[in-house]
């Protein structure tokens, strides 16, 4: 097996240099995580893995050194570069990706830019990447895409290479519906729709995952069945995988002599004052300017707190040259000028301040130094600050103060949760955190380090990829039941070869997929051309079995030589013959019901009543799909009380809930067929919980199809009407 990791960056930064080619490896959490695992497997006797690593260089790349720069990434750092011009590239990341998709996903909609060059650019670098994957990918191999700036990639693949399997992780927030809706429309559409490309989509939080499970319900209309996304041919798992850190690596660090020495100074330069620490890149996410004025508010509050606490300030630079960054750090330079002008003297000054990059030593140095760790961003996906903060107190001292907007704090209650927008709490917080006993802060952190150390980076990459590859056992279970390969050819020549053939097929969902309307869905002259030709094949008798009206089967197929069923079996038309009662029936029951068919309708905008002769049907496919889910669920509970007593039978379609006589179904209307004749061959085709009646009717030899991958007790299935419709051609060529 062989692993594609497809990230936006290679974990290395290519220098040329007096036309020598050389490569920095490049920290980060990915980096580390999925590299650690990697070494993990060479040393299992259960598994080996190859891995190449696909993403950008980090620069443009002149045309004579490319094949110098792939041949050196791949022959030495198992890595293969994804090349486009400076200017796309500019577009792409600094554009798109970070003029849209960061502010909208951290739901910031203010500073968001839709423009439509970006988007533009946004497609060309997912088109450049899939065009890189396709010359690598092979069959068998497992792809793991990351991150905002991929999200179309792979639908791109999954149309390529059908049976790839295929994982993606988000690493920064995914949105509220309310949020995400304020893309373009054909955008947010085509973004959810590439990552229903995968087999499996990761988030850090759960909030995160239902809020994307929500935005396919409400701008594709698929529902989920807990965290599995039926798209109709496919089943898309998505999931919550909290990414970890590597612990004992940040441990280890802290309690490393250089380390201590260099944390040694620096508590002595700061003249023996409790220190309250903040590490962060220069962001508007990360709430800088919030926990600057939370410090204040304590500094104005806590006089007595004076001269004995120093904020140790580290701000990392990020995106130089971007005018709302530069504007950023000038705020945060005047805030922090003006608190240390407020409260300072000159032999205490409140906050220390830096603006530099720091090697990880320097990092650990400040994580050992801190009595308090301050992290409040407004929105972030994970925040590795607090985590690495926590593992690096070998003693268990220090208190952590987290942002409740961190995806950290779903893992680590045991830190002071505040809310980042609140200066107050921040303030409360800080003095809490300054106050509190060494038992406490051992007692919390004992907990919070034992979990980070079970579910550190490298179980986060392994859970990941284990998770996607039982889907692929999933989907191999379901494509088991397609009809394919001999299976088919088996029905094909039991079909040919049998003298007397009885065959049952749905209308809506199986010969011709679901319109908004029942009315629209009507037959093209391909399927009655196709209809006419199988009924024609001899020793054929060909049922259509439908919910619909007698009225639309007569108007549409009366003049084929097939026999109908019409509203599940009510009615009965052979060939040639009248319309009859499967039995008497009464419809009495429509009028006491039908009160609460007209509540349902205004309560859910777009959906309508389908009045039959002995059924009554409710249709909400029109309607806005998160409410009509709901109100369907309260809709089929509050029937089934009503109708308990008194003989009837409620159903949920696709997108329709009905309400019929007890024991009318299509197994009973099947039933009567079957008895009046023996059949070599009978087939039933169906897509609905309609169709299981159908399915449990039939001979324990007959070939039953499910259309759909849901669970079925037919024997087969079939994707889709497409499918459905080559299948009944093959059958009578």
């Amino acid at each position: 097996m062989r692993l594609l990791v497809i990230s936006n960056r290679l974990p290395y930064t290519l220098k040329i240099k007096d036309k020598k080619v050389d490569f920095k490896e490049s920290a980060g959490g990915l980096v580390t995580g999925i590299s650690s695992y990697l070494e993990s497997m060479k040393s299992s006797s259960f598994t080996t893995m190859e891995h190449i690593w696909v993403g950008w260089p980090g620069s443009a790349v002149d045309q004579k050194y490319e094949e110098r720069v792939k041949e050196k990434l791949s022959s030495e750092l198992h890595a293969y570069p994804v090349f486009f011009p400076a200017e796309a590239m500019d577009k792409f990341y600094h554009g798109f990706c970070n003029d849209t998709i960061w502010p909208l996903f951290h739901c910031f909609p203010s500073y968001v830019s839709y423009d439509e060059e970006y988007w533009k650019s946004y497609k060309q670098v997912n088109e450049s990447f899939f065009e890189t994957v396709k010359k690598l990918l092979k069959p068998g191999d497992v792809v793991w895409v990351h991150d905002y700036h991929l999200m179309l990639l792979p639908k791109l693949i999954r149309e390529h290479m059908p049976e790839a399997l295929i994982g993606f992780f988000l690493h920064i927030p995914f949105p509220p519906y309310e949020i995400f809706r304020l893309l373009p429309k054909e955008w947010g559409v085509q973004i959810l729709e590439g990552l229903l490309g995968c087999d499996m989509v990761g988030f850090h939080t759960n909030d995160y995952t239902q809020d994307y499970l929500r935005c396919v319900l409400r701008m594709l209309g698929y529902e989920n069945d807990i965290g599995n996304v039926i798209t109709g041919d496919r089943v898309v798992r998505v999931d919550t995988f909290p990414m970890g850190i590597h612990f004992d690596k940040y441990l280890k660090t802290a309690e490393s002599g250089e380390t201590r020495r260099i944390s040694e100074e620096l508590k002595g330069s700061l003249g023996g004052t409790k220190v309250v620490i903040s590490v962060d890149r220069l962001d508007y996410t990360k709430g800088i300017k919030n926990r600057l004025e939370g410090y204040e508010m304590f500094l104005e509050k806590n006089p007595e707190w004076h001269k004995k606490v120093t904020l140790l300030l580290v701000v990392v630079p990020s995106r130089i040259g971007v005018k709302s960054y530069q504007r950023m750090k000038y705020n945060i330079d005047e805030l922090v000028g003006r608190i240390n002008g407020k409260f300072g003297d000159v032999a205490w000054t409140p906050i220390r301040y830096q603006y530099k990059h720091l090697p990880l030593d320097h990092v650990s140095a400040v994580y050992l130094t801190g009595d308090v760790s301050l992290v409040t961003p407004l929105r972030d996906g994970m925040n590795l600050v607090a985590k690495e903060y926590v593992a690096s107190r070998a003693d268990k001292t220090g208190v952590l103060i987290l942002s409740d907007m961190a995806g950290a704090a779903k893992e680590m209650g045991e830190a002071i949760i505040i809310n980042p927008n609140h200066k107050k709490e921040i303030a409360d917080a800080l003095l809490s955190a300054l106050t509190m006993p060494p038992e406490e802060q051992v007692r919390r952190n004992s907990i919070m380090q034992e979990r980070l150390r079970s579910y550190n980076v490298i179980r986060w990459v392994e859970d990941f990829v284990q998770t996607l590859q039982r889907m692929n056992n999933r989907r191999n279970e379901m494509e088991a039941k397609l009809l394919t390969g001999q299976a088919k050819t088996q029905v094909i020549n039991g079909f040919k070869g049998a003298d007397s053939k009885l065959v049952f097929l749905d209308y809506d969902g199986t010969l011709v997929p679901f319109y908004g309307s029942p009315g629209e869905a009507k037959p093209d002259e391909e399927l009655t051309d196709l209809l006419k030709t199988f009924s024609a094949v001899p020793g054929t008798r060909l049922v259509l079995i439908s919910g619909r009206k007698k009225e639309f089967l007569q108007k549409w197929f009366g003049m084929l030589k097939v026999d109908m069923v019409a509203e599940h079996g009510v009615w009965i038309k052979e060939s040639g013959a009248e319309w009859q009662l499967i039995k008497p029936l009464t419809v009495d029951w429509k009028e006491k019901l039908r009160p609460y068919f007209e509540r349902y309708v205004g309560r859910v905008p777009g959906s309508f009543i389908e009045d039959k002769e002995y059924s009554i049907a409710w249709h909400y496919r029109l309607a806005d799909t998160e409410l009509s889910s709901m109100r369907a669920k309260e809709f089929m509970d509050e029937l089934m009380t009503i109708t308990s007593n008194i003989g009837l039978k409620v159903v949920q379609g696709n997108k329709v809930v009905e309400v019929r006589n007890y024991g009318v179904d299509k197994g009973s209307a099947a039933a009567r067929f079957l008895s009046k004749n023996k059949y070599d061959f009978i087939m039933g085709i169906g897509d609905d919980a309609t169709d299981e009646d159908l399915f449990k009717a039939l001979p324990q030899e007959a070939v039953s199809i499910r259309v759909g991958i849901l669970p079925s007790y037919a024997k087969y299935n079939l994707k889709n009407p497409k499918d459905v419709r080559g299948f009944l051609k093959e059958l009578v060529k």
